[in-house]
């Protein structure tokens, strides 16, 4: 391939093999998927004698260093579980945080995500997420949808039964309507209705 497209894709991947080099790492050692389950920011707030919101915060941070780098590596996906339908049950307060919280990082880092070439998706269900928040979220994946470097998935709302859930209503109304016959559902095309379908299984989970 010629012409200024070709030129300006090898430029684009020499920062992350500069990357991968500095850290003496080869390409085919790096995973491709990594999963980041966020938990215990809250925990560690208390244990410093500060209030969860805090842990909160200081995870929000740290959250920025982790997409840089890992774009920066050249890694496909990277998945941070941040906030399940369990949690639901917290607080009304700190859930409105947290709220304010997805609302606040999304508007800040989406310069970051263009700089680095960062596709950004959420997994999970919408509701009852509030307006506010739906809002931001689509706005950045609209944004982001033809970026071509890491994808960074959101897991919001999420659930790994509410998942599996969703996935066979989904199958089963597809039955119902002569979309598809029961003899074709196996592990592949269940796979395929998961929220996660265009998205490799993760080979590392923290």
């Amino acid at each position: 391939m010629t012409g200024p497209s070709a030129n300006s894709s090898a430029v684009d991947e020499r920062p992350v093999a500069s990357r991968q080099a500095t850290l003496g790492l080869p390409p085919e050692a790096l995973p491709r998927h990594v999963a980041v389950i966020m938990d215990g920011n809250g925990r560690w707030a208390q244990r410093q004698g500060k209030q969860r919101t805090c842990g909160h915060e200081a995870g929000a941070k740290v959250v920025r260093a982790i997409v840089t780098e890992c774009a920066e590596l050249g890694l496909d996906v990277l998945t941070l579980y941040s906030f399940s339908i369990e949690n639901w049950s917290r607080p009304a307060a700190e859930i409105r945080f947290l709220m304010d919280l997805y609302v606040n990082y999304l508007i800040a880092q989406r310069d970051q995500l263009m700089d680095n070439d960062v596709r950004f998706v959420q997994i999970g269900r919408r509701r009852p997420l509030p307006r506010r928040v739906l809002d931001e979220l689509d706005r950045t994946v609209r944004l982001t949808a033809n970026n071509k470097g890491l994808t960074l998935a959101l897991a919001l709302n999420y659930g790994s039964r509410t998942e599996i859930t969703d996935a066979a209503r989904a199958i089963a109304a597809d039955v119902k309507e002569g979309r598809l016959n029961v003899a074709d559902v196996d592990e592949r095309l269940f796979a395929s209705y998961l929220y996660t379908a265009d998205l490799p299984d993760p080979d590392l989970l923290i």
